[in-house]
């Protein structure tokens, strides 16, 4: 019975917990939203007999996401996106980080918010202006004695940019990246007065619901593909990429690793079946005389053949129940004191419990069939 608890338990828990990995992986990549889409330059693409690399190319232009943003009819934010890596420097205080250019939608399709102060304006847009947002990290590395950055200069490559606007803390991502170590300026600033280009390194957007991911991404590849002139027999020179694609990536592998602990501990289940056997063989040795008397007096061979079966099957069941209670009692525990969404499904405590009285059945009915085919005289003769 022991084996059957142990079993059953370790079924269920190792379940729990790959339903909570999977609920917690659609969390974190929820926050960095989950609808939206990336598109990069790429593609197989050969400029003078050299294969070149998405990140030489300089395939996405203004003009594209400016059609993105009329004709698209699924999108419901879209934001140029160019970047540039760095340090950044305030009095004696510096720190390595990266600085996005971007537009005001960006904020919709990272699901950003503001915490204090504001964001850049379109006029800021047009201009170029040298302002900026901070995440948290960068204030906490930056600024010390609880000094507001709300209208300090910071330094970004020897060009000064005003803090306009701190951002809501998010922390670390499922992926282990701090999402607070970030600085948003408008892209025009970034393209004009840090990499000194016109073209962009990438265009993020965001679908109205995640159900039209599919469709949004067909219809930016035919919007590109026109701007480009890219005729049917070519290849694109863009690559168009989402989050969910990557969910479910990081929900199969999740999957595949929970099932293969609930294998692992199902071979406790195996274990405990065979224990129930060893058990009921022993039970059938040492009632050999029982055996034989009850048949002498009129049992046939399918009572003997029920007696030894269903005991079988109730030492089963009641570990299957005590099991069942001791896994759940466990995966809550794992939820209250981990701080983990552990997830215990109705399919999993059905399974285990199923697999338990199947179990009781397989290997209760040999040594069952034993004691039935026992010859009565024999049986009362045995000491």
């Amino acid at each position: 019975m022991l084996g059957i608890i142990i079993g059953v338990a370790s079924v269920i828990i190792m379940l729990a917990i790959g339903q909570g990995a999977k609920t917690k992986t659609k969390s974190s990549l929820g926050e960095l939203g989950t609808n939206q889409i990336n598109i990069q330059p790429g593609g197989d693409m050969m400029r003078g007999g050299v294969r070149q690399s998405g990140a030489s190319m300089e395939t996405l232009k203004m003009a594209d996401y400016e059609s993105i943003v009329n004709e698209s009819r699924y999108l419901s934010a879209v934001s140029p996106v160019v970047s540039a890596s760095g340090q950044i420097v305030y009095g004696p205080n510096n720190k390595p980080t990266t600085v996005y250019g971007v537009n005001r939608d960006y904020l919709e399709i990272r699901r950003f918010s503001i915490d204090d102060g504001d964001l850049f304006t379109e006029q800021d847009i047009l201009s170029a202006a040298k302002v900026c947002v901070v995440g948290k990290t960068i204030v906490d590395e930056l600024f010390s004695n609880d000094e507001n950055p709300i209208g300090q200069v910071i330094r970004f490559k020897q060009i000064p940019f005003q803090i306009v606007g701190v951002l809501k803390s998010k922390g670390y991502n499922s992926i282990g990246m701090d999402q607070d170590d970030v600085i948003l300026a408008p892209y025009t600033t970034i393209q004009k007065r840090i990499l000194a280009i016109s073209h962009l390194q990438s265009i993020n957007a965001a679908v109205v619901k995640e159900e039209y991911t599919d469709v949004a991404m067909d219809e930016i590849a035919q919007i590109l593909r026109q701007n480009h002139k890219i005729k049917t027999d070519e290849s694109d020179d863009f690559n168009i990429s989402s989050m969910q694609e990557f969910l479910e990536a990081m929900t199969s592998v999740i999957g595949v690793l929970t099932m293969l602990l609930a294998a692992v501990a199902g071979i406790s289940l195996v274990v405990g079946g065979i224990g129930i056997m060893n058990i009921m063989y022993v039970s059938v040795t040492e009632r050999t005389r029982e055996i034989g008397l009850r048949m002498s007096i009129g049992a046939r061979g399918k009572d003997i053949l029920s007696q030894f079966l269903i005991e079988s099957i109730l030492i089963s069941i009641t570990g299957g129940i005590i099991g069942v209670l001791s896994g759940i009692g466990v995966s809550m525990l794992i939820r209250f004191i981990a701080d983990f969404p552990v997830s215990v499904h109705a399919g999993s405590v059905l399974l285990s419990f199923a697999v338990c009285t199947i179990t009781g059945v397989f290997f209760g009915w040999y040594p069952a069939k034993k004691a039935a085919q026992l010859d009565p005289i024999e049986a009362i003769r045995y000491e």
